[in-house]
């Protein structure tokens, strides 16, 4: 009677195991295309994405490179003082939006231009996205302000 007990207590916990691990799989593959990893311009010079990533690109748009296009679309270069990635986009612009400020933008590196999906700006004079601040900081060009 107890080798039964253990029997099937063994295969319960081998069971549970298999269906925690699909479980996790299952996850793991529904949020592959809610990851969005964050590089700076400088990362993207060094080593370009593969074709297709998407991914999220953050930094300063760079003064005098703002051009609107016909329509909606917007290209403007984006850096963090180690590099420029150039930026197109299609779309309405946030509000607070301007050269030498700070943004984010989520989309695609396309022939060397970043195809932005979405882009996002700073939400009051102060704000900045720490990973903005992050890649800034490491090439040694962000000033801090006193708030």
């Amino acid at each position: 009677m107890k080798t039964l007990k253990k029997q099937r207590r063994i295969q319960l916990i081998v069971v549970a195991s298999i269906a925690l691990a699909a479980a996790t799989g299952l996850v793991g593959y529904a949020m592959r295309d809610g990851i969005n990893y964050f590089r700076s311009p400088s990362q993207i010079a060094e080593s370009p994405p593969h074709p297709g990533e998407r991914f999220r690109i953050g930094g300063l748009v760079e003064t005098g490179t703002l051009v609107r296009g016909q329509g909606k679309t917007v290209t403007f270069e984006v850096t963090d003082g180690g590099a420029n990635i150039p930026v197109s986009y299609t779309g309405v612009l946030p509000d607070l939006f301007e050269e030498g400020q700070g943004m984010v933008g989520t989309g695609y590196y396309v022939d060397g231009v970043f195809a932005a999906t979405e882009i996002l700006a700073k939400h009051d004079e102060t704000y900045m996205p720490k990973e903005v601040i992050d890649a800034l900081k490491a090439q040694g060009t962000y000033k801090e302000t006193d708030s």
